[in-house]
């Protein structure tokens, strides 16, 4: 099968004001992994989103951005005082101005799959007005989709990005360095300070794999398409504990979920060297500022990733 090969530097997350106009890049963790070639037919994106294209074809029907755990809609740390801080940052705007009729969903941040299923129902039913819906989400999507049904909600597609469908190591990981005795008292202290705290467990692999995914299945004539990415951390990356932890035990990933994980329905690609916030293009004004300074060419941009998004969609009749 042809497989479409994309190119892109190194993500980071925070670096220093030395490194930043030094001449030669900083070291990476691993300059490539054999296991994303091996891994069977993905595809493997370089570069093709780097810029933007000058045109993309517009979906029929409106697109529902549900965000993940931890995530908002609009984050407004002083009140009306400051402007408030996008989870789409960028992204939201791109689509209505090529035309897209978008939508955005805010669910509980940390609440149970379940709630945060219950909730993105409610908000589709209150603002598509009976339209016919794209989702771009998650497992609270999926869930949406299988479990609850919603009478008022018709779901034509979905499509996941880096959502960790069979769980991730690094929840894992830490459940397990914290222990069973010092959990509930975690989880009391961030409920005292209004978090809710039943999406982590829900998170873990065997969570994911033993109960989620067996009773959740997939609705006959709905798309489901999902992308997946890998990072190859640079010193500097606060993703380079959490990334060797995911690979030792699942292999290439993006900082918090494997491309294993991410495969579901129809996947379309694996995104190269990109890290879990470079999806929601929160990195992307510093980093490829200082990669500019350094010489290095910008080779995704997460715009230009969410417009293919909705040209795709157009092209399968959606």
């Amino acid at each position: 099968m042809h497989r479409t090969v994309i190119r892109r530097p190194s993500a980071i997350s925070s670096i220093t004001r030395r490194a930043a106009f030094h001449s030669r890049p900083i070291l990476e963790e691993k300059t490539h992994d054999p296991r994303l070639e091996e891994a069977s037919t993905d595809h493997l994106i370089r570069d093709e989103f780097a810029i933007l294209r000058p045109k993309y074809q517009v979906p029929k029907n409106p697109i529902i951005l549900a965000h993940g755990l931890l995530g908002f809609e609009e984050l407004r740390l002083a009140g009306h005082f400051l402007p408030g801080i996008q989870y789409w940052y960028g992204i939201t705007t791109a689509l209505a101005e090529r035309g897209v009729e978008v939508i955005t969903a805010s669910v509980p941040p940390s609440g149970s799959l379940e709630k945060r299923a219950a909730r993105l129902a409610e908000t589709i039913e209150r603002k598509a007005h009976g339209k016919a819906v794209n989702i771009i989400g998650g497992l609270d999507s999926r869930y949406m989709i299988s479990q609850l049904k919603p009478p008022n909600v018709k779901v034509l597609s979905l499509t996941t990005v880096a959502s960790p469908h069979r769980g991730s190591a690094f929840a894992d990981y830490l459940f397990k360095w914290i222990g069973v005795t010092n959990t509930p008292r975690i989880y009391k202290a961030l409920e005292y300070f209004g978090f809710e705290t039943g999406a982590f467990e829900q998170l873990t692999m065997e969570y994911m794999t033993k109960s989620f995914n067996p009773r959740t299945p997939d609705v006959e004539g709905i798309r489901y398409f999902s992308y997946g990415a890998s990072l190859r951390p640079q010193f500097t990356s606060v993703f380079r504990q959490s990334h060797r932890i995911i690979n030792r035990e699942e292999g290439p990933n993006d900082g918090l979920v494997s491309v294993a994980s991410a495969h579901w329905g129809t996947y379309k690609g694996t995104l190269d060297n990109v890290s879990h916030l470079d999806l929601i293009n929160w990195t992307n004004r510093l980093r490829w500022y200082i990669f500019g300074l350094t010489g290095h060419p910008r080779t995704f941009n997460a715009i230009a990733f969410y417009l293919d998004i909705a040209d795709m969609l157009a092209k399968e009749g959606l």
